[in-house]
Formats: structure tokens, C-alpha cells, sequence
């Protein structure tokens, strides 16, 4: 009997091309084409397995799914998932751990760049037919030898870490667990309290997991504590940040600029007061998206789907429920 892959989320031609040349024997694969929970609950309805990028599952659509035996996560991320509805059914729960890693590190860098520099900001004035040369109201920074306090050091936070070698920037880092002496050493990193982090760090880049720990971590207190040339990158969560206290900061100049790839609702409307915020560069949630990770990223979701397929366990890395 053919087993049915679903991805939930709602993908573009190209993409389920690409996807449907990976797909296992004997299975088949289908693809979400809207948002809303009706939607998903009728799509999950025959589904063996279920993949979610960033599309939220919760535990109403779980239920739909009478024949799922696995629900996975394009990403490592999993705020979006139900984790109590899928042990109360009994549902298994993967992520692709480790794919990320370094194409949402060189996003960062990117848009860590492009703050300082203006490089967003100078492209869209430009692109309006408006010369604006550098006057931006805010001084261009060089990135080269400016302190980076890192909050979440895990695979990703790690990975920007040693891309920021070669500009020679201390790095101070936040997290729940704390490396060893030697692996802090090679990676040139210093293990600080959260306030120190603030109060210290030119750059402040968030790279942790959406917990009820985390969530608002970045308020209007804590971006108080920061430099007013300091400039706040987000590529972790929406709900790390408190928009509206972000907002603020920036109108009234109390850092100089962020970054954000990720938002508290997704997609963002286009009445968001986040638009047009000066100060601020907005991408869509794509840090991860780089097309050398594709297709091995999708080989590794396809695995552990055959893995279950056969009664094998899923590695242990990739587990989460």
C-alpha cells in the first residue's frame, strides 16, 4: 500500500518538483495549498507522515490526522508544533538538526552587515530614484573588531561565531549550558550573564528557541541596557522580541538599528507597524532558505520517514517528541 507523505505548508511548483524527485519508493507526495486549519485538517486527514516548515500545527489539525505516524519539522524550530497533543496521541516528533546551521549563520552576518551599513536602507532610497549618499540620520559602523554577544550558542549561534572570526570580534555568549573551557577557546567566546551581554555587546544576535523562558527576553528594559550604537538582530523567534518595545526603541533612538527574519505573526500583514520603521531591515523568514541545503535536507526528513516506515528508531538527534 502506498504511504502519503503531506507537507502542510503551502509550497511553490518548483519546490514540490524538486521534492517529488526525492520521494521513497513506495510513498507519495502531496502539498498543502492554503493556510487555514479547515485546510489542513482535510489534507493531514490521509496523511502517514506529516512535514511543517512554518506552518503552526496545532493540536486540532494533530487530531485530524487518524493514520499519521510522524510529524516532522523542516528546521529545527518547534514553536510551532503541539508537542503535548502529539505525546497525548502518541505522534512522533523529528527536526532536521544541524541542517540550518550555517546558511542561518551567513544570513546573519548579512543582515548584520547591512544594518550597520545601510545596505538595505540605501538600496530601497535608491531605488525610488532618491541619491541619498550616506546620509541615513545614523553613523555607517564598521563590523570589524566590534564586541557580538550571542543569546542561544547552540549549532547556528556557534556557526556565526566562527564566521566572525575573520573580523577580528570579541564574542560574548548566553545560554543555558555553558561550553567547555577548550571549546570556548577555539571559538574565541565568552560565557556572560545576560545583562552583561547587553550592556557590552555592539551587536546582541538571537539565536535561541522560542520557550516560555525566552519568550519577550528582548523588552524595553533589556534594550534599555544596550548601547545606543548597538544595533539588535533577530533570525531565532518573533516572540523573542517585543515588537512593540523594538519600535520604540528605535523611533527614539535608544539603539541604532535592528534586523528581523522572524515575527510574531507570520506572514506579516502589510499593515504592520513594523513596515517602514526607520532603522529596522525586514526579511521574510528566509535565513534558512540556501539551495546547496535542499536537497540534503529533505533527504534527511525522507530518511527518518522511511526509518518509522520500517519500525526503526529515528536518530537520536533528531527526536523531539
Amino acid at each position: 500500500m502506498t504511504e502519503l507523505i503531506v507537507v502542510l505548508d503551502p509550497i511553490p511548483p518548483s519546490t514540490a518538483e524538486r521534492m517529488q524527485r526525492l520521494v521513497p519508493a513506495g510513498m507519495r507526495l502531496t502539498w498543502g495549498t492554503a493556510r487555514d486549519e479547515a485546510h489542513l485538517q482535510s489534507i493531514i486527514a490521509e496523511a502517514d507522515y506529516a512535514i511543517s516548515g512554518q506552518i503552526a500545527v496545532p493540536g486540532s489539525v494533530l487530531r485530524a490526522g487518524k493514520r499519521l505516524r510522524l510529524l516532522h519539522k523542516w528546521g529545527v524550530g518547534v514553536d510551532n508544533l503541539d508537542l503535548e497533543t502529539a505525546r497525548a496521541l502518541g505522534v512522533p516528533v523529528a527536526r532536521t538538526t544541524g541542517s540550518n546551521a550555517l546558511p542561518v549563520a551567513e544570513f546573519t552576518l548579512g543582515l548584520t552587515i547591512a544594518c550597520m551599513r545601510h545596505l538595505a536602507h540605501g538600496h530601497g532610497a535608491l531605488s525610488q530614484g532618491n541619491w541619498t549618499g550616506g546620509n541615513f540620520g545614523r553613523p555607517s559602523l564598521q563590523l570589524s573588531g566590534k564586541t557580538v554577544g550571542i543569546i542561544g550558542f547552540g549549532a547556528i549561534g556557534q556557526a556565526f561565531a566562527r564566521l566572525l572570526a575573520g573580523f577580528g570580534c570579541p564574542i560574548l555568549y548566553y545560554g543555558r549550558r555553558r561550553l567547555d573551557p577548550a571549546r570556548e577557546a577555539s571559538l574565541g567566546a565568552r560565557h556572560v550573564p545576560l545583562e552583561e551581554l547587553l550592556t557590552q555587546s555592539d551587536v546582541v544576535s538571537l539565536h535561541c528557541p522560542l520557550t516560555p523562558e525566552t519568550a519577550g527576553l528582548i523588552d524595553r528594559a533589556a534594550l534599555e541596557r544596550m548601547k545606543p550604537s548597538a544595533v539588535l538582530i533577530n533570525v531565532a523567534r518573533g516572540g523573542v522580541v517585543v515588537e512593540r518595545d523594538l519600535i520604540w526603541a528605535l523611533q527614539n533612538r535608544v539603539i541604532q538599528a535592528a534586523a528581523m527574519d522572524v515575527f510574531g505573526t507570520e506572514p506579516l500583514p502589510k499593515d504592520s507597524e513594523l513596515i517602514g520603521v526607520p532603522g529596522l531591515v525586514i526579511t521574510p523568514h528566509i535565513a534558512a532558505h540556501a539551495a546547496e541545503t535542499f536537497e540534503p535536507t529533505v533527504r534527511q526528513m525522507f530518511g527518518n520517514i522511511e526509518r518509522i516506515s520500517r519500525g526503526e528508531p529515528l536518530p537520536p538527534q533528531d527526536v523531539v517528541v
